[in-house]
């Protein structure tokens, strides 16, 4: 095999953007050296995320995930509802997860973080828009390098989920929170989409495209609860608390 089958297009051709250095690398043939030095490597770095997410998160009680959008600024009005929603679920006796970052991850956390609650943020590295907000617990200030190791921790740590407007990684988000208890993977937690308005159009698709084609069930329609105010997306939570005896953060 000749040398430059395995080079870093990076390296040898520096004109070329970040998208096309990762597409040239993925498309090269790699060497058994790379495989062994990169690829398998890569699985202990894997284990060691989820190692310590278990290690943090195994005793922080029942606990509720809201997930929406980072680029949504305090005082609009889905911000503000997360707020809100966070401190009611929070004085129920829930911690609140979020993804940690920015908009509705913030308002989540200083939702948690005014009502002195169990506040968690799992962040990930990203070249735009995340980073830490100063609302979350130091304890429980987390950071990751992979997603799907970070929506793990979102599943297996939550006994509801709220899902306020966002986009393609809070469609990633709920979408896998639906599918786990579509298959029965995780239990059939609650799932409150927040805003009619603003999921109207998606859910509309489910029905007449996925139901219609029989992509889905009729009862998978019953998976998501569909919400507009605070005190509706709290009273959803409080009643599967309420039916479980779920024993809170008190």
């Amino acid at each position: 095999m000749e040398l430059d089958e395995t080079r870093d297009e990076s390296l040898v051709n520096p004109a070329l953007d970040s998208n096309e250095t990762k597409l040239h690398n993925s498309l090269k043939q790699k060497t058994w050296d790379e495989i062994i030095t990169k690829d398998s490597w890569m699985v202990f770095k894997v284990m060691a995320e989820f190692v310590d997410g278990y290690e943090k998160l195994a005793k922080i009680g029942p606990c509720v995930s809201i997930f929406g959008s980072a680029r949504l600024k305090p005082d609009t009005k889905y911000y503000d509802m997360a707020v809100e929603i966070a401190e009611k679920i929070t004085k129920l006796g829930f911690g609140i997860i979020t993804g940690g970052g920015p908009g509705i991850m913030e308002a989540g956390n200083k939702g948690a973080f005014n009502a002195k609650g169990t506040s968690i943020g799992l962040n990930i590295d990203l070249p735009f828009e995340q980073h830490f907000n100063p609302y979350i617990n130091k304890s429980y200030s987390m950071n990751f390098d992979y997603f799907f190791v970070r929506k793990v921790m979102f599943v297996k740590y939550s006994q509801g989920f709220i899902v306020m407007p966002g986009g393609f990684g809070t469609l990633d988000e709920l979408t896998e929170a639906m599918t786990l208890i579509q298959t029965n993977k995780i239990g059939k937690f609650p799932i409150v989409l927040v805003g009619s308005e603003f999921w109207g159009g998606l859910l509309d698709w489910f029905k007449a495209t996925l139901l219609k084609e029989k992509m889905i069930a009729e009862d998978d329609l019953d998976l998501y609860r569909v919400v507009d105010t605070a005190d509706e997306a709290v009273a959803h939570i409080k009643a599967f608390y309420d039916k479980y005896s779920v024993n809170v953060n008190f």
